[in-house]
């Protein structure tokens, strides 16, 4: 049975622990460091910001603290941050990605992600445009500064336009939870090598209500989001819970000695949608 510190390998051989920990809407700067310090403190090895996040800084000195303290190597600890959709194109992503690397203060990133397409919706030439984007991303990757790159929010027709590039991503992060698993994108990725990652796995906390998943907690002696959670990793996807309160962060860790039955998987994909966010990258 795999374990928090478990790691998956990428297409380009970087390894990438198996469950994450999100940082997303953490905005308040004690609130930022102090549940990253709990997520590391619960076994969590893996990180993820974002320069749209605004708590990039924060997150780097809760990792920072933490191996001064003598408790990990950099080495241990997977750190992924994101270029925002208003810095896309070639100039403007190497330039954010400078800014990002000031905030976090670390030597390197582990990943490096793109963190929303350009798409029809609001740019004519918006697969040139991803493009541009992803040569920035690759002459970032060819420093050395990152051990890979990726993209967030892709959906197929935004990866394809990628597809022919010398680096292919080797990380999607899209939104994943109960009755939203997009099957579409999902299986794109793993038949081309991209590892799904899921932002709102837990569906902003609504899928905790699911009727399905509480008989399905109950049965298992298990929290609804233990559930998902592990519903989520059967299907080959890391997820990323968020939380700021540390028992649930080490609660959310605690996935590693049970395993859904297939019966109980097709319950939970048969799902309708319930706690997704209706956010598309071919809307905005």
């Amino acid at each position: 049975m795999n374990t928090l510190t478990t790691r998956i390998k990428l297409n380009n051989g970087t390894a990438i622990p198996c469950l994450g920990f999100g940082t997303y809407k953490i905005k308040d700067s004690a609130e930022a460091y102090n549940s990253v310090r709990s997520a590391l403190e619960a076994g969590y090895r893996h990180i993820d910001t974002a320069a749209f996040y605004e708590n990039e800084k924060e997150v780097g000195q809760a990792i920072n603290d933490f191996i001064n303290a003598g408790n990990a190597k950099r080495e241990d600890i997977f750190v992924t941050s994101k270029v925002w959709k208003t810095e896309a194109g070639y100039e403007k992503t190497l330039a954010a990605f400078e800014k990002t690397m000031e905030r976090i203060g670390l030597e390197y990133l582990d990943l490096y992600l793109i963190h929303w397409p350009a798409s029809y919706a609001f740019d004519d030439d918006w697969e040139n445009t991803n493009r541009s984007t992803w040569k920035a991303m690759t002459e970032i990757y060819n420093s050395g500064r990152v051990k890979a790159i990726g993209v967030s929010n892709f959906l197929t027709h935004h990866l394809k336009a990628l597809m022919e590039s010398d680096v292919i991503p080797a990380v999607d992060q899209i939104e994943i939870n109960p009755g939203f698993l997009q099957e579409d994108t999902v299986n794109f990725c793993q038949e081309n090598g991209i590892l799904v990652e899921a932002w709102s796995p837990l569906g902003r906390g609504k899928s905790l209500d699911h009727p399905v998943l509480k008989e399905l907690a109950e049965k298992y002696g298990r929290t609804v989001a233990q559930i998902i959670l592990r519903w989520e990793m059967q299907h080959d996807v890391v997820p990323l819970p968020k939380s700021v309160n540390p028992s649930r962060i080490s609660e959310n860790s605690k996935v590693f000695d049970f395993e859904l039955s297939d019966e109980d998987m097709k319950k939970i994909d048969a799902i309708e949608p319930y706690g997704n966010s209706g956010h598309s990258p071919d809307q905005a």
